[in-house]
């Protein structure tokens, strides 16, 4: 087995598999401390490492390079300051409705980053005020996480928050049953944030959309938790009417126990927009370990990268981690223009270049 620094550097941090759709997932992920930082090496101490070194030290930029921190852009601090407005009126007793986020925005822009950015902070801040276990002796879980999937109905709704908590042998219970289950693990564990990713894969114009609408409710109404959705296009899908058109759509109670948090692209089409993409690019710069990285070989190609991207925050990594990888194995070991222009694009953004 190498024994050299680099190997062992990874094997204290390497990429951890966690999903946030189960306990141990969630909590290895809220709990989980910062990587070690690792240390850039000019171009003279790269061309000294051994072959073997070599090898484990740029298996170690990678994981460092892609594995970049949260950056508190000004779509992230707006949501945040929408759900902290929401989770301070929730701090009512039990059996007083508690309102409900719903993140929604096209494809790319961080709805799950940032719903799962606020869910950690609340996870660690509520195991902080309030201990690791409940007065009954329960493990306290502050957050549960839910992503639901294509041709969602009640049944399986109902089963992945049972599932969430580790409930074993579900198979066949019944949907009244893993419902009741759900109720009683929430209060158990005294859980206060529930969110609902990708709720788009739900049409409440539909038969089975208008159950699991009814049914959200119905948990809203007996949970003493804060829901948070995320989704794309959730207004078209009737999330908000609950199904219902004309002048049955104003009855529904989901439009006003729902606050909407869009999530817009970057621009740099005004000046505050282009400070904060530059911005964005600085942060980033600052991470990224290249042996020859320099301060400006994003940001001053921000149009460039604004070009490629369209502002979009998951297209604008994708690029920056292939620029790395470019950068690395073709010994560059900066960014360049030419990185940007050739580096393979996403679909959606490939698309909006040509």
């Amino acid at each position: 087995m190498s024994t050299n620094i680099w190997s062992r550097w990874l094997r204290d941090n390497h990429p951890r598999g966690l999903g946030f759709s189960h306990r141990s997932g969630w909590f290895a992920f809220a709990e989980d401390q910062s990587r070690r930082p690792l240390r850039r090496l000019s171009m003279a101490e790269l061309s000294k490492l051994g072959e073997e070194e070599r090898e484990d030290y740029d298996e170690c930029r990678r994981v460092w390079n892609v594995n970049m921190p949260v950056i508190r852009t000004h779509q992230l601090t707006a949501v945040v300051s929408v759900l902290d407005q929401v989770m301070y009126s929730n701090a009512r007793d039990g059996g007083r409705i508690k309102g409900g986020v719903a993140i929604d925005a096209p494809p790319g822009l961080g709805k799950t980053t940032i719903a799962a950015t606020y869910a950690r902070r609340f996870h660690r801040r509520q195991i902080r005020r309030l201990g690791e276990r409940t007065s009954a002796g329960h493990q306290r879980v502050p957050v549960v996480f839910v992503s639901l999937a294509a041709n969602m109905t009640l049944k399986s709704l109902n089963r992945q928050i049972v599932e969430f908590y580790g409930h074993p042998a579900i198979e066949k219970l019944t949907a009244a049953k893993l419902a009741s289950l759900a109720t009683e693990y929430v209060g158990r564990c005294e859980t206060g944030l529930i969110v609902v990713d990708d709720l788009h894969f739900v049409d409440f114009r539909h038969r089975t959309g208008v159950e699991v609408s009814n049914h959200l409710k119905w948990l809203a109404n007996e949970l003493p938790v804060t829901f948070l959705y995320t989704g794309v296009g959730l207004a078209s899908k009737a999330f908000f009417n609950e199904g219902m058109t004309g002048e049955s759509a104003a009855m529904a109670q989901t439009a006003r126990r729902t606050t909407l948090c869009p999530v817009e692209p970057f621009t740099i089409s005004t000046d505050a927009g282009a400070r904060a993409w530059a911005d964005v690019l600085a942060t980033i710069e600052q991470h990224i370990i290249l042996a020859d990285a320099r301060t400006g070989m994003l940001t001053d190609h921000a149009e460039l990268m604004f070009e490629r991207t369209q502002g979009h925050i998951a297209s604008l990594v994708s690029l920056v981690d292939r620029c790395c990888f470019m950068a690395i194995t073709g010994g560059a070991e900066t960014i360049t223009p030419a990185m940007i222009r050739s580096t393979a694009l996403d679909n959606a953004a490939a698309r909006a270049t040509a």
